[in-house]
């Protein structure tokens, strides 16, 4: 029988937690989409100028829109499609391998008891993360 699907996940929502990892998916492109328009307006108004301003004021915009776009992981994790929980799930299987457990407690406590798999289970959700949801990793401090 296979190992449940929502262990493996709260373990990654509680590992992520344990560490205070935070996420932004990347938003650059809207804020260069507007920075760019805002010269581009910028300079069909103000020629030479306008470019200038517009391209000063829409970077200004552009930074102000993309702010604040930091998720919890545990809330991105839970908030994955079952497609993309069960893509992360093959992935941290891989690191487990024949680990066998009960329920999701004891597989908590036997990753976070062993240093070199949890570090093993961190890397392969955070290289997933990276990988998949195009996200940036950010950690508390």
């Amino acid at each position: 029988m296979a190992p449940p699907i929502d262990d493996v996940i709260k373990l990654c929502c509680e590992l992520s937690a344990n560490q205070q990892i935070k996420t932004t998916v990347k938003h650059s492109g809207k804020g260069a989409m507007t920075a760019g328009g805002l010269a581009f307006a910028g300079g069909l108004v103000g020629g030479p100028l306008g470019i200038a301003v517009g391209g000063a004021v829409g970077g200004l915009l552009g930074c102000w829109m993309t702010s604040g776009q930091f998720k919890p992981l545990p809330q991105v994790i839970n908030e994955m499609t079952p497609a993309q929980q069960k893509k992360l799930y093959e992935d941290i299987m891989s690191i487990l391998g024949s680990i066998e457990w009960t329920d999701v407690a004891q597989l908590i406590a036997l990753v976070t008891a062993n240093a070199s798999l949890q570090q093993q289970v961190t890397a392969a959700l955070l290289g997933y993360i990276h990988r998949e949801l195009q996200a940036e990793v950010h950690y508390l401090d």
